[in-house]
């Protein structure tokens, strides 16, 4: 099967809370991403869609600026939340494509870490790793395990402890 990834446009809002309201069987993450998107904290060029060549949206992932409060300071990060891929499609690519050209555009923007709240049988293959690794605390109640993040800069958390704060955008899902 064809498709290509490219950022969101006003056209596809429709067709990615469809995605969203399929691949989680609810509707919390389909209005995270309409909160983010209504937000500060949206980053267009993060909102990535995966279309089919017959311009069927099959996938969609959002990458959102979050906080890591440190005792050096507040510094600008990213969350990666929610990545979504119709469960028809799913186990084909989609998703491993999503994140890939997600975390170039991320790096391509300047960003050097990326905080996932995840599978663990899936984004550790894109080098994410518990973020309790580098000292940093998820500001939820998970195992340390599936709280991970990834360094687009090498060494980019080295010496820094502390936790995430995510925007009040998040308090949408469950």
């Amino acid at each position: 099967m064809n498709f290509h990834i490219r950022s969101e446009k006003i056209d596809d809002y429709k067709g990615i809370r469809e995605v969203n309201m399929l691949a989680f069987h609810r509707e919390d993450e389909a209005k995270l991403v309409e909160a983010i998107r209504e937000s500060e904290y949206f980053i267009p060029e993060l909102s990535l869609v995966a279309v089919t060549d017959e311009h069927e949206i099959i996938g969609h992932i959002l990458f959102s600026e979050i906080t890591l409060e440190t005792d050096k300071g507040n510094l600008p990060t990213l969350a990666l939340a929610p990545m979504a891929v119709k469960p028809q499609y799913q186990r084909q690519g989609i998703g491993s494509r999503l994140v890939t050209e997600g975390l170039k555009v991320c790096k391509d923007l300047g960003y050097k870490h990326v905080f996932v709240l995840g599978h663990l049988d899936f984004y550790p293959r894109f080098g994410f790793i518990p973020a309790k690794t580098f000292g940093i605390e998820s500001p939820f109640p998970v195992p340390d395990e599936v709280f991970m993040a990834l360094e687009l800069e090498h060494r980019s958390l080295d010496g820094l402890t502390g936790k995430i704060k995510y925007p009040k955008a998040f308090d949408t899902v469950s």
